[in-house]
């Protein structure tokens, strides 16, 4: 998060500059945000408690929750979405690695940094602020809706109705698996079939 708004920060201090690396920096620093979530999950990660996935929720929700973000384009007849993180922006050269780290980034990084902290550490928080002495998964009104709201909140206004309907299905993972690795894996398959889609109808919008 704390990368999200440095990028935003970057881009108004560097807008009108015609210095690209300060007006354009999300090409850098999601990379670089990419990196430093890796180490962290690594350097962390025997404190997580991820537990056995259930596949029917996983790819049930996971393939929901894609509906749910491109049926606009593919439905409802939306506008393409077409300005945001093109890899080939990056310069000669670099557009398969610039390609290769958005998708780690979108496949493997944000849906284990984002559900640990979602619903391994916010929806427990907000059942007891003790929150490892809550069980994963488990259910209150304003531990469930609370988080698919903020969830909601973190993402562009456009995209507030999807990112709220994919919070719910992931809590309900959360809640009906009792697994935190059931959450990872559904988000994982929701984010690769939307890269899927980004690159083949290059909407990089959706980044």
């Amino acid at each position: 998060m704390g990368f999200l708004g440095v990028v935003q920060l970057l881009e108004s201090v560097g807008m009108g500059t015609g210095i690209g690396w300060l007006a354009d920096p999300k090409y850098w620093v999601y990379p670089l945000q990419t990196l430093l979530c890796i180490g962290a999950l690594l350097w962390y990660g025997k404190a997580y408690q991820f537990g056995r996935p259930g596949w029917l929720w996983v790819l049930g929700a996971g393939l929901a929750a894609l509906g749910i973000w491109i049926a606009p384009q593919v439905v409802l007849g939306a506008a393409p979405r077409l300005e945001g993180f093109d890899p080939a922006a990056a310069g000669a050269g670099f557009e398969i690695p610039s390609l290769v780290a958005r998708m780690v980034r979108l496949v493997l990084v944000v849906p284990l940094v984002e559900e640990i902290f979602w619903r391994g550490f916010l929806m427990r928080y907000l059942v007891r602020e003790n929150f490892d002495s809550v069980k994963f998964g488990t259910f209150t009104p304003l531990s469930f809706f609370g988080v698919a709201a903020v969830f909601m909140l973190v993402h562009q206004p456009v995209d507030w109705p999807a990112a709220f309907l994919t919070g719910i299905l992931y809590g309900l993972v959360a809640v009906k698996t009792g697994s935190l690795i059931s959450c990872v894996l559904a988000h994982a398959v929701t984010n690769l079939g939307l890269g899927i889609y980004i690159v083949m109808t290059r909407q990089w919008g959706f980044w």
